[in-house]
Order: C-alpha cells, then structure tokens, then sequence
C-alpha cells in the first residue's frame, strides 16, 4: 500500500449505491417500529411493549442474544485486537461453551420460575429493597457507558476511511433507535435484531472471503501472520498479570460472559418474551453456535488485514490513527470498486450498534419502570400509563445515550474499554446474583456490603490501571508491523532522550488483566457477602424462597449441610412480592 493514498481519496470511493443500501437497512429499522407501533394486531401494553407478549419464536430471539452484545465493537474491535496483537484472542470462544450450558441450567431457570420482567427485581425477592436498588442503579451506568461506546466506536471508525462525519453519524444512530424502539417496543427490537444480524454475518464473511482471495487465499494469509509470530494458539502462562492467556481468556472469558448471558437485563427479558422455558434454553444454544462463528470470523478476519497490509502498517505511515479504524480502510481498498458493497459493509457495522442500543433502551426503560417507579412512588400505576412512560424512558434513555458519546470519546480501545467497563461493573453484579442463588445462608446485609465493597475495589484498580497507563508504568507491546514497503513515506527517526525520568513501577494490582476484573468482582461480593453475613447472623433458610436458588443446590441438597428445612416456613410459591428479610421479622 502506498502512503499516497489519502483515506479522503478513499472516501469518493463511497458512492450512491453505497448510500442508498445503507440508507434502505435504517429504512426497513424503522419501517419495523412503524409496523410494532400502529399496524399490529397485538395490543401494545406493558408486557407487549418490554417482553413481546411472551410470544416470540426462538430463532428472532436466539439472533437477537447474538445481537444485543456482539456490538460494531466486536466487528471492529476484533479485527484490530488481532492484527495488533495476534490471533491468540480467539480462545475467548472457547469460554461460550462453558457459559451457554451454565446460563440455560444455573442462572435462567431461576429468572423463568419467578417471571420477573426486572432482572433486579429478583435481589428482592433473595435479599431485600436495598439490594435491588443498588444493582439496578448499578446496571443503569454500566449500560448507559457500554451503549455510549457502541455508538462512538462505529462512527469514529468510519469517519476518517469513508468521510462519514462522526457526530452525524452518533445522531443518526440514536435517531433510528430511538425511533423503532419507541414505536414498536420489545417485538420491534427482536425483529431488527434478526435483520441486522444477517447484515453483521453476510457482510463480514463476503469482506474477509474477498480478502483472502485477493491475498492468494487462507494459507498464504496464514503463512504471512505466522512469519510475523500472530499464530500463537495457545500460551498457558499462569500469570494474571498478562494481557491474554489461556487461563485469561477462557476462564476469565467465563466470567466476562457470564455476567452478560446468566444475569443481564437485556438478556433476562428475551428469554421471558418466549412462550416456554425450554425456548430460552434452545435460543441460547442456537446463539452459542452462532456466537462462536462471528468471533472466529472477526479473528481471522484481523489476519486477512495484517496480510493485506504486512509491509506498509497504516498506523506507522499515518494513514489511520487508530486499529479501529483499520477494517473500514481495509474494506475501502477491497471493495472501493464495487458499487453497493462497502455500503452492505457499513450497513453491518450500523446494524451491529443498532442492536446493541436498541436493546439497551429497552432493558433500561424496564428496570426503571419496574424498580424506581412501579417500584418506588406509584406501585398502582395503571398498563396504559405504565406502558406511556417505558416508551417515554426508552426516548430519554436514547437522549443521554448521545450525551454520553462525548465521555466513550476519551477512552480508548473500544474493545478492552468495553470489556473492562463489564468487569469493573458486571462483575460485583454477578457476584450478588451468584451469592443469592448459590449460597441460601448469605444475607441482605452481606449481599450489600459485598456489592458495595466489590464496586469500589474494581473501580480502583480499573481507574488506577488507567493512571498507571497514561504515566508510561505500563504499556501494552504489539507485534511487529513493517512499513518497509510504503511509497513515498520514511518514517521519522525517533531521537532517544539524553536523559527521562523513570515513572517507576505501578502498584502490582494495576497490572492485572483486564479479563480478570468480572471474576475479581465476583468473587469479591462471594467472599465479603459471606463474611458479613456469619458477622450480622446467617440467612435463616425456613424461609427462603426455594425458587430464588439454583437448580443446582437443589440438585445436590442432600449433599450440602444446613439445608434442613429450606423454604419449610415459606408459603408464598404462587406470587409474593415480600422479600425474605421482610418475612422474616413478621413470621409467626
């Protein structure tokens, strides 16, 4: 690749076809909420407008599992993890074989039995008031963040390669989402889902198929990553310090996951907006597969570009600025030429933010229905009102989405950025929902003072980390990149300091990898929850909820001591909305 090519000379490639095949999947977006919104049979209430009526097939819903975080971060963020960093990362697919099955027989039974439209609604029914309050606020910001970074990732992306302004590009993505979402509720959602998800494979597969080919197929794009060393499969290093192993990733990937398919909102409320449970169970298996794929297409889809660009690196010459920004250049010189493709590419990227937001939105506007205000001041809030405001808090959540971009604009690789928010928060959010269905003897004051310890513990590390990184007490080393072969371009001769200040070494703590934080968030909560719980008396299990646990206490109840008499005292099997702490100081 010549360094001559300017990517402003790229973008005229970007033509009409282009736009108007982009133009026609917002089109068919928004046609769906137009459809949800006015011309359904359905009537749209509460339970229509946040979990489909309970009447989705499990196909839309397995595609929109996929969807919900398999976000323009993956599609982007991928590609460029590999070709900085080598194809190592794909052993994180390797961790969704242990957490779909963990998902469909530990966590969503739980969910289902108890037909909870908020997740955190459960905490309640385990714990107490308090405890659902904290997670739900907990989620609010974790989501609001994670959806911001979506949106920017994309639009970031595509500006420099194909002239797409980025501020009009973050409005026109919130635009569309809140325009479907707000119209056609959770259906709308499930739906488009299903088309973007088609647009995210077709469009990935074509782009690095044609790739491959035109760098003289899949052993010689192998063969030029192995001579740079991007083919390690597999390091066993123990050490939690380093970035990716496979300890890292696929235990550590268990945890990062986990936290998304076993107890997210947005997760939670498609696999109630089915008819029966063993649909949620076979759209998570159907999503396992499916999941896995895109991943490995996204990894060797960062090989293709390294082989494309093995001796002019577009980040050295200046052609881009950032590795997310290297698909988007490699599409453009691709398919420049053929009219309508790098439109169907940008369609996927979209698609893949869209779906993202979209269910964001949606997830966000229920749990504040359910949690603050049904919850909280108006308990007796009649369907018509209630279903008035969740789209009212769908538009407003869209709103501060866009506000947001401008924080996701100061933070970095979108893809460790993305997971890292997961783990620092995601984390302690699995550990409070594990310590309830697997642990009957924690309590109420346990599960929020472990929640509260573990956010403050995985902030610091993740903001120190940030601290420690921006001082030059760690980097990160990539692979080796060449720019022997650019036209035109001598890179500039770095003159070493005569002297430097040492920044010195970070705290150790700082170092730890950034696919540990779910699983040190989690088992921060386990341990504090359990500790604080045998200091202020352990949960009396007579009357616990036997529902709010796992599938698997009850299988191996025998085997577990202080069980005798779980959920004996307990009377309200059908529908109670006390929580146990309540029941407790009022039994008989």
């Amino acid at each position: 690749m010549s360094s001559s090519i300017d990517p402003s000379e790229l973008a005229l490639k970007f033509g009409w076809a282009d736009y108007l095949v982009f133009a026609l999947m917002l089109a068919v977006s928004a046609a769906i909420g137009v459809f949800y919104g006015f011309f359904s049979k359905s009537k749209q209430d509460t339970a229509e407008f946040l979990m489909a009526g309970k009447s989705m097939g499990t196909f839309p819903v397995a595609m929109s599992l996929i969807a919900s975080f398999m976000s323009a971060i993956t599609l982007l963020g991928t590609p460029s993890e590999v070709y900085q960093f080598g194809f190592l990362y794909w052993l994180i697919g390797f961790s969704y074989f242990v957490v779909m099955p963990a998902a469909s027989y530990l966590y969503l039974p739980v969910f289902y039995e108890l037909q909870v439209l908020s997740a955190y609604e459960y905490l309640e029914r385990r714990f107490n008031k308090a405890v659902r309050m904290l997670g739900s606020l907990t989620f609010i910001v974790q989501m609001n963040l994670y959806m911001a970074i979506v949106v920017y990732a994309p639009a970031l992306a595509l500006s420099q390669v194909m002239g797409l302004n980025v501020y009009a590009s973050v409005v026109l993505i919130c635009v569309v989402c809140i325009f479907y979402t707000t119209l056609g509720g959770m259906k709308a959602v499930l739906w488009t889902d299903t088309i973007q998800v088609v647009i995210m494979y077709f469009s990935m597969v074509f782009v690095i198929i044609k790739g491959a080919i035109d760098n003289g197929g899949f052993k010689a794009v192998w063969d030029i990553n192995d001579a740079s060393g991007r083919t390690e499969l597999v390091n066993w290093d123990p050490n939690p310090t380093v970035r990716h192993t496979f300890w890292s990733l696929v235990v550590g990937g268990y945890f990062t996951w986990i936290t998304i398919y076993g107890v997210n909102q947005a997760q939670v409320q498609r696999y109630l907006s089915v008819p029966t449970k063993q649909h949620a169970i076979n759209a998570l298996w159907i999503n396992l597969f499916g999941l896995f794929f895109l991943m490995l297409t996204c990894a060797f889809g960062g090989m293709v570009i390294y082989a494309k660009y093995a001796d002019c690196d577009p980040i050295r010459s200046g052609v881009v600025s950032k590795g997310d920004q290297l698909f988007p250049l490699f599409v453009m010189h691709t398919l420049g030429d053929y009219m309508g493709l790098p439109g169907l590419f940008v369609a996927g990227i979209f698609s893949g933010a869209l779906s993202t937001v979209s269910s964001g939105m949606n997830s966000l506007a229920a749990i504040t229905l359910e949690d603050f205000i049904k919850g909280g001041c108006f308990p007796n809030m009649s369907d018509v009102v209630s279903t008035r405001v969740a789209k009212f808090l769908s538009f407003l959540y869209g709103v501060l989405t866009f506000g947001l971009v401008f924080v996701a604009a100061q933070l970095g690789n979108v893809l460790s950025a993305a997971l890292s928010i997961f783990g620092m928060v995601g984390g302690p959010l699995l550990g409070v929902f594990t310590l309830g269905m697997f642990f009957p003897w924690a309590n109420g004051i346990g599960a929020f003072v472990g929640t509260i310890v573990s956010l403050v513990f995985m902030f610091w590390i993740g903001v120190g980390h940030q601290v420690a990184k921006a001082n030059g007490q760690i980097s990160v080393p990539r692979m080796p990149t060449s720019v022997a072969g650019c036209v035109n371009f001598t890179e500039p001769t770095i003159v070493a300091p005569t002297s430097f200040e040492d920044p010195g070494e970070p705290l150790a703590i700082y170092e730890l990898s950034y696919m540990w934080y779910s699983a040190t968030g989690c088992f921060t909560v386990i341990v504090v929850g359990l500790l604080v719980s045998a200091c202020t008396k352990w949960q009396d299990v007579r009357y616990l909820d036997p529902r709010t646990l796992s599938p698997a206490i009850h299988w191996f109840r025998r085997f577990i001591p202080g069980l005798t008499g779980l959920g004996d005292n307990y009377k309200c099997y059908e529908k109670c909305n006390v929580s146990t702490t309540e029941m407790m100081k009022n039994k008989a």
